[in-house]
């Protein structure tokens, strides 16, 4: 049955839309690439958002993947190529996340891989639960890449060592379901086959609550997490730019495009 509450939000190939009761749910659509953002794809989730922002059916939002994978962060691709836009802070850069344009709470529903920036979604979620075929990555070092940002706003989600390891081994150190919960990174585990139904479970239930007691307690906890993250952000976000001109930066990208071990700077 169609949605007519749908009809009025942008349309995108990268992006499927559809509702449960008072939930809107989008999927990442860009499986034959593991749902890997491009800017063009980010660039329809901000004009996404700023939309729901006004729908003033909308009382939650639940994010998740097409196919196997959640998102497997920047695509390589884009990666290898020089920027053509840039945030001038991190909250601009990272627009493409639902939480700060919304005052109804996310539910990110991870059903595969979830890489990289694909991990921005999991910071940002208000409630983040998980697949048992979930598996959570962050592979920027391995692809020459500066982790500047993922790894701060995840300290606020779970431990510090788990997060550490993840950003400094890379590719080498995958996290599945079960250790993502233990962690704290992710709330709940269910099967894969319900994940989607337990995640407009939960969106009922939050339209039980009064709408505007859900929006002032929201509000509070993520003025709490902005302001304790904003300035560090914004140096991890700089890092990563500083980085940009380093052989290794373009080298990473080329050489996972290749398929191909690469041949970092200053190495044998």
């Amino acid at each position: 049955m169609t949605d007519d509450r749908l009809s009025a939000l942008p349309r995108s190939e990268d992006l499927l839309l559809d509702s449960a009761g008072s939930s809107l749910i989008v999927t990442l659509n860009r499986p034959s690439r593991a749902n890997a953002l491009t800017e063009p794809m980010m660039d329809d989730l901000r004009s996404l958002w700023r939309t729901v922002a006004a729908a003033g059916w909308v009382r939650s939002v639940i994010v998740t993947g097409a196919g196997n994978a959640f998102c497997a962060g920047a695509d390589a691709a884009m990666l290898a190529q020089p920027r053509t836009r840039i945030g001038r802070d991190a909250a601009e850069e990272l627009s493409f996340v639902p939480g700060p344009h919304l005052d109804v709470p996310v539910i990110v529903a991870v059903n595969g891989v979830c890489a990289g920036g694909g991990l921005h979604f999991v910071a940002d979620a208000d409630l983040c639960i998980a697949a048992g075929t979930a598996r959570f990555v962050d592979p920027h070092v391995t692809v020459g890449q500066v982790s500047g940002m993922e790894p701060v706003e995840l300290m606020l989600k779970a431990r510090r060592d788990v997060i550490v390891r993840m950003a400094l081994l890379g590719r080498s150190e995958t996290l599945d379901a079960a250790r993502a919960k233990e962690a704290g990174l992710v709330s709940e585990v269910v099967p894969a086959d319900i994940l989607l139904a337990h995640a407009t479970a939960l969106g009922e239930r939050i339209a039980e609550g009064s709408p505007e007691a859900v929006r002032a307690t929201r509000a509070v906890i993520r003025d709490f997490e902005a302001d304790l993250m904003r300035r560090q952000m914004d140096a991890g976000w700089k890092a990563v730019q500083d980085h940009w001109p380093h052989p290794d930066a373009q080298e990473g990208p080329r050489a996972f495009l290749e398929k191909r071990a690469p041949r970092w700077a200053g190495g044998d």
